[in-house]
């Protein structure tokens, strides 16, 4: 009797321990999660640039002809960050020149940054060819990823209104119809400042 007691004892002091044990483990993986400050970061987790203005750059082109964002104020340009490896990138560059050709008319330009130069000009000359890009394709310089919040995806996209103004920036693959949204919306944005005097 005294030993069946004894042991009912052992056994409610045992589960008590691992209840106890178990709840300080579930506390341990506990996540607390802290919401970003307004404006540090966007969806995906990137850094927001949406509403700042575009960082500044001059890079070297195909050609070896420097080529600054300057070069395009006033105008509505869509900065893509690419490599010759990204699949998704290659897929959205023949539709990144079609929508180019049919916004043409209204200024609008695409600057394509490769951010892997070790790859080559050749294999970069290649690759966009390939995609039957024209528009300028831009050798980055390490700097200007960072610029621009660093690239932890690509393919990323910057679309700059007239004013230099970021209005608008995507990570990834997104479909047609959503980047001609963004070129619309970035060719929209910025009119009636430059209407009224800029």
């Amino acid at each position: 009797m005294v030993v069946g007691v004894a042991l009912m004892l052992w056994a409610g002091w045992h589960n008590l321990r691992e209840r106890r044990l178990a709840t300080q483990q579930a506390r341990d993986k506990q996540i607390v999660l802290i919401p970003a400050k307004p404006g540090d970061e966007g969806e995906n987790g990137l850094p927001q640039m949406r509403g700042k203005a575009a960082p500044a750059f001059a890079l070297m082109n195909l050609e070896g002809k420097k080529v600054s964002l300057a070069d395009y104020k006033g105008r509505p340009v869509l900065v893509n960050f690419w490599a010759t490896w990204c699949g998704p990138c290659k897929v959205e560059m023949p539709w990144f020149e079609e929508l180019r050709n049919q916004y043409a008319s209204q200024g609008f330009e695409i600057l394509g940054l490769t951010d892997d130069v070790d790859a080559g000009k050749d294999a970069i000359a290649k690759v966009a060819t390939k995609a039957g890009v024209t528009y300028p394709i831009l050798l980055t310089d390490g700097k200007v990823q960072t610029a621009y919040g660093g690239l932890d995806v690509l393919p990323m996209s910057f679309y700059i209104d007239r004013n230099g103004v970021i209005v608008e920036q995507t990570a990834g693959l997104g479909s047609k119809s959503q980047i001609e949204a963004n070129i619309r919306k970035t060719i929209a944005s910025g009119t009636t400042a430059q209407a009224g005097g800029l």
